[in-house]
């Protein structure tokens, strides 16, 4: 059995990448992988909900594979993709003509989309989950998206892979911090990754500032975003960086005490960075939402969505800083879950068994 291999892969900028690649390398270990060949036994498809997927995408839908969905809404995805009269078709194939006005509307209004809660609640999967031969995603909510647009395709839910990274000495994270300018004992909190409205980011940093914490936001944004956001990242207790690669981006997260990792509205989503700072050992604090009910309640800590979100943000803060041993015991529970149940052998073998199923 040969699988076809289907993935942006690195040095492109997302995280999809980076999963890719260390899945493609476990995935060595069990027989025989080509990127991207012209025939295969069976093909492995690997989407989110960002252009550098659109090649891979038309692909699935041409020659039919195992699709695994990173973001169970394809919505802006297609708004990228797609002409007003072609996103009003597809809309309507996924939902019925009744919603043709609601379609309109929402491409119309699309300069919203990264902040209204409609275009999550209306994923646009239809398409492509019917077309897969099977569809793979990594929580229960994105299960739930796939099954009401597609109820009869074959869905495998596989916990997101951990990979595993650089180790760092102890020395090198207090230079870290060193460099951040923030002193061994003082609380770090960080924020990772590509940063978008839905990361809350204006949330973490007022509850960061209320409760006394450092803030650590490293990642990308859009020229956009980054014009919004620049008075909250002028404020005195906000420390800014931008794109770093795969080694510096793990030192950083060493460098931290602990990971606010919010997420609303979802995408269906089960964060990378998440996997990565629990396994790491550290605190992350999430949104109570389906797509983190796999994570025991004792290996995270969650915020719940909404009007509370702030003011519930800044209590745990002042509790993780005034107690650090709880800080701590949080991080190592998280890191023995990770290690145990998203383990690179243990989710190749899933996939892998998988993938013989239908080759």
């Amino acid at each position: 059995m040969t699988v076809g291999y289907f993935a942006p892969m690195p040095p492109a900028r997302t995280g999809v990448a980076d999963y890719a690649e260390a899945l493609f390398h476990a995935l060595q270990r069990h027989g025989s992988l080509e990127l991207a060949p012209r025939r295969a036994s069976v093909n492995l498809y690997h989407l989110g909900n960002n252009h550098l997927h659109a090649a891979i995408y038309r692909r699935a839908l041409s020659e039919p594979g195992i699709v695994v969905l990173h973001d169970a809404v394809l919505h802006h995805f297609l708004l990228g993709q797609l002409a007003r009269s072609e996103y009003i078709t597809e809309f309507v194939y996924n939902y019925g003509e009744w919603s043709r006005d609601l379609a309109a509307e929402l491409w119309d209004r699309r300069a919203s989309s990264a902040s209204d809660e409609r275009y999550f609640s209306h994923p646009m999967l239809r398409r492509i989950c019917e077309t897969a031969r099977a569809v793979v995603v990594h929580n229960p909510a994105a299960a739930r998206m796939v099954q009401q647009h597609a109820p009869s395709t074959d869905v495998v839910e596989i916990p997101h892979l951990h990979f595993a990274v650089r180790e760092h000495s102890a020395a090198d994270v207090l230079d870290a911090r060193k460099s951040l300018a923030v002193p061994s004992r003082e609380p770090l909190c960080g924020l990772f990754g590509h940063l978008r409205q839905s990361k809350r980011v204006r949330t973490v940093v007022e509850a960061c500032g209320e409760a006394g914490v450092k803030l650590l936001i490293a990642g990308e944004c859009t020229a956009e975003l980054a014009k919004a956001l620049e008075p909250l990242f002028s404020s005195s207790h906000v420390i800014r960086r931008g794109f770093s690669n795969v080694t510096q981006f793990n030192l950083l997260h060493h460098a931290v005490d602990i990971c606010a990792n919010l997420r609303y509205p979802s995408a269906g989503e089960t964060s990378g960075i998440s996997v990565r700072l629990m396994a790491a050992g550290k605190p992350v604090i999430l949104t109570h939402s389906e797509e983190n009910s796999r994570y025991p309640e004792t290996s995270c800590i969650r915020v719940q969505a909404g009007l509370p979100e702030r003011a519930h943000l800044t209590d745990l803060l002042r509790w993780l800083k005034r107690f650090p041993s709880d800080a701590a015991a949080v991080g190592l529970r998280a890191r023995d879950h990770i290690l145990a149940q998203h383990a690179p052998d243990r989710v190749a073998g899933l996939y892998w068994g998988l993938l013989r199923a239908f080759s």
